[in-house]
C-alpha cells in the first residue's frame, strides 16, 4: 500500500512540477518581446542630441540625456560629482558660455548592450575653443527608462594639455 501512495506521490510531483514550469514559461514565451534591435541607435541619437544642445549653448537640453536622480554619479578629473543637480551645477559653472564651451564632437563611439535595458558607452570628446582643443575619453553607463536612455554615471577624463610650442 505504502510504494502505491509513493508512486502516486511521485507522478502527482511530477506533474505538479510540469504545471509548475509550464505555467512559468507560457507567460514568459507569450508576453515577451525581443530587445529592439535598435536599442544602439536610440543611445546614439542620444549622443547626436548632446552634441547639438551643447554647441548651441543649451547645457539643461544636453542635460536631459542624464537620469533626474540623486543617484547619478559624474566622475572627472577633480572627482566625484553625486546627484543630478549637482551635475548641472558642474556644467555651468565650468562651462558658463558658449565661449567657454566651445564646439562639440564626439569620436570612436562603441556602444556595448549588457542587457536589455543597461549599455555602456566609451569614446572620445573633442573641443574646440578660441584657445584651446582639449579632448580626452569618456565611459558612460547607460540605463532605459520609461522615457528613454539615460546616463546614470559618467566618467570623463580630459587627455593633458599639449604643451605650448616653443
Amino acid at each position: 500500500m505504502q510504494s502505491r501512495i509513493a508512486g502516486w506521490m511521485r507522478r502527482i510531483i511530477c506533474v505538479a512540477a510540469v504545471a509548475t514550469c509550464a505555467a512559468v514559461a507560457a507567460p514568459a514565451v507569450g508576453s515577451a518581446t525581443a530587445a529592439p534591435a535598435d536599442d544602439a541607435a536610440q543611445i546614439r541619437a542620444v549622443m547626436e542630441m548632446q552634441v547639438a544642445a551643447w554647441n548651441r549653448g543649451d547645457v539643461e537640453t544636453f542635460m536631459t540625456s542624464y537620469w533626474k536622480s540623486n543617484e547619478t554619479l559624474f566622475l572627472g578629473a577633480n572627482g566625484l560629482v553625486r546627484g543630478y543637480d549637482a551635475v548641472m551645477e558642474r556644467y555651468h559653472k565650468s562651462y558658463p558660455d558658449l565661449k567657454a564651451m566651445g564646439h562639440l564632437t564626439f569620436s570612436d563611439l562603441e556602444v556595448h548592450m549588457t542587457c536589455a535595458d543597461a549599455a555602456i558607452v566609451v569614446g572620445q570628446f573633442h573641443l574646440v575653443r578660441e584657445n584651446d582643443k582639449p579632448s580626452g575619453i569618456f565611459s558612460l553607463d547607460f540605463r532605459k527608462f520609461a522615457d528613454g536612455w539615460k546616463i546614470v554615471l559618467d566618467h570623463t577624463t580630459a587627455f593633458p594639455a599639449a604643451a605650448p610650442a616653443k
